[in-house]
């Protein structure tokens, strides 16, 4: 596990296949985390860019970045909530390229298809989103030249099968970048994250009257994988090779996996 500090493919879709659009697939996720992010999508960036301080931000550039992502690409984002990962990955394969993204929260969903239609960069036409469960992705395999999904396997109830699913729909060599809280094994960083969720995020969240629904946070992060056991699912899931990065002090964490 390593420590950092700080053209356009042609895929040929089953003939019975709906366009993405109208894809919309029976969501086995656990119901009280998809009901969960549908009540906070409203408020769901602001919170972001307080709790973080706007770092967010960046740690979501860096993962694009892992993602290996380039002009031309048709690439996908898994749990693309209201859009930043999708947004971000239009820039980088700009208009020739192609971006699926797809949630389980249609209320997520809704807030970045509004945030796309009050953007003016070209390349954001390129976003089509999907109502769709991560575990059962609805593409092709082999449809993609590289996925993100940021904040999201930390909340899916069969991670691996996740990570097969995405390994499936990935081109060989093609890579998947995937950011989220890391669970550290250092038990000062530990300490550091409860007590931040526990002083800041819950706190914050109150004023919006949404402490309940961020007090699930720190068990989500007890309830992750260490970036090794990270590495190792992802190797288990079809991978054939996955390494961890540590960002923000140990913080946060980014999976990159070659299919």
């Amino acid at each position: 596990m390593a420590t950092l500090q700080l053209n356009l493919p042609s895929i040929t879709w089953p003939r019975n296949r709906p366009v993405f659009r109208s894809i919309l697939r029976p969501v086995q996720c656990a119901a009280e985390r998809q009901e969960l992010f549908n009540r906070i999508a409203p408020v769901y960036d602001k919170l972001n860019d307080l709790l973080s301080l706007g770092l967010h931000r960046v740690w979501k550039r860096m993962a694009v970045s892992w993602s290996g992502a380039k002009e031309g690409d048709t690439v996908l984002d898994v749990c693309c909530g209201s859009g930043d990962l999708a947004f971000l990955l239009s820039e980088r394969v700009g208009v020739k390229g192609k971006v699926i993204a797809l949630d389980f929260s249609r209320e997520q969903l809704q807030v970045a298809k509004s945030r796309q239609r009050e953007r003016l960069k070209e390349c954001y036409k390129n976003i089509e989103w999907v109502e769709g469960n991560a575990v059962d992705l609805p593409f092709p395999s082999s449809s993609f030249d590289a996925a993100t999904i940021g904040y999201g396997l930390r909340n899916i109830v069969d991670r691996g099968k996740c990570l097969m699913e995405m390994s499936r729909v990935l081109k060989p060599g093609s890579k998947v970048s995937v950011l989220d809280f890391n669970k550290n094994t250092h038990p000062l960083t530990t300490s550091i994250q409860e007590w931040l969720v526990d002083n800041v995020v819950v706190p914050v969240a109150s004023g919006y009257d949404l402490a309940t629904e961020y007090q699930y946070l720190k068990n989500s992060i007890r309830e992750y994988l260490t970036g090794d056991e990270l590495e190792k699912l992802a190797l288990e899931s079809g991978f054939s090779a996955a390494e961890h990065f540590e960002i923000s002090f140990g913080l946060m964490g980014n999976l990159v996996a070659t299919r």
